[in-house]
């Protein structure tokens, strides 16, 4: 039996298109060279010409200015309200993104293909339904569903607009598929829910406030994770893989970064 992995994680890098400007993050490299200081500073006195190699400096490293949201990440429910599983009748505090069940975080994929709704539409729990009927999946409690929509190239192809591109779904949808026992879904998009240009427009016609957030806002009943800013969810099939997602455990935390994988078993 032979192993594939495919990766489902953007590379974070600076001058990436992947956040509005006053949420990109900032990568400063440092070269061996640069520090030469640290060395110093454990080995004073030293001539360094006799390390392996000789004296070339220190170390190679990075300094980064980022949010928990930078890059491709996990939500935690504490990102979308103070409270969580309000629809059971016992609501509590929402969980921070250290105090997530691991058993979340490696299980069965399934891949929904949004890709050619249009920008801004927020997928309804019809949509889900078909989709899953036209790949012939029944959810399964933990599966971990992720979705492909436009945004998906605009991300690969660097498209300045890519925060503004993609499907979103909305909170009829993301109820679907946590009342049936997902907990961990993605997308490929800037944010679960629709751009926010979109649902701006929607709000200001309709008056309708519970428009904003809506998707993510479903975490207030049904506490659940999800990923944003996936990448290449076009190389994977609607079925038959794996995916491990596992975020970093920062204390507190509305979120976590991962380098989310595809697992397959040939």
């Amino acid at each position: 039996m032979t192993r594939r992995f495919v990766d489902l994680s953007m590379t974070l890098e600076n001058e990436i298109v992947s956040d509005p400007p006053f949420l990109k993050p900032h990568i400063e490299y440092e070269v061996h060279d640069d520090t030469r200081k640290e060395l110093e500073f454990f080995f004073s006195g030293v001539d360094y010409g006799g390390m392996i190699g000789g004296d070339v400096g220190f170390c190679a490293a990075e300094r980064v200015t980022l949010t928990t949201h930078s890059g491709t990440h996990v939500d935690a429910p504490w990102h979308y309200h103070p409270q969580q599983d309000s629809k059971s009748g016992n609501s509590r505090p929402a969980m921070t993104i250290d105090e997530m069940p691991l058993e979340w975080f490696f299980q069965r994929g399934v891949k929904l293909d949004f890709r050619h709704m249009e920008d801004g539409t927020v997928a309804t729990a019809a949509d889900v339904e078909a989709e899953l009927k036209r790949i012939g999946h029944e959810l399964a409690p933990l599966d971990i569903v992720v979705v492909n929509t436009a945004a998906g190239m605009a991300l690969a192809n660097r498209d300045p607009e890519y925060v503004s591109r993609g499907a979103g779904m909305g909170y009829e949808a993301t109820m679907y598929l946590l009342e049936r026992g997902v907990r961990v879904t993605g997308t490929d998009a800037w944010s679960w829910d629709a751009p926010f240009v979109y649902t701006a427009k929607k709000v200001v016609e309709t008056g309708d406030a519970s428009l904003i957030w809506e998707g993510h806002r479903a975490g207030a009943d049904i506490g659940y994770c999800h990923i944003e800013k996936l990448h290449n969810l076009e190389a994977i099939p609607s079925t038959g893989f794996m995916i491990s997602c596992f975020p970093h455990k920062i204390k507190g935390a509305s979120a976590g970064w991962t380098r989310a994988v595809a697992i397959f078993e040939d």
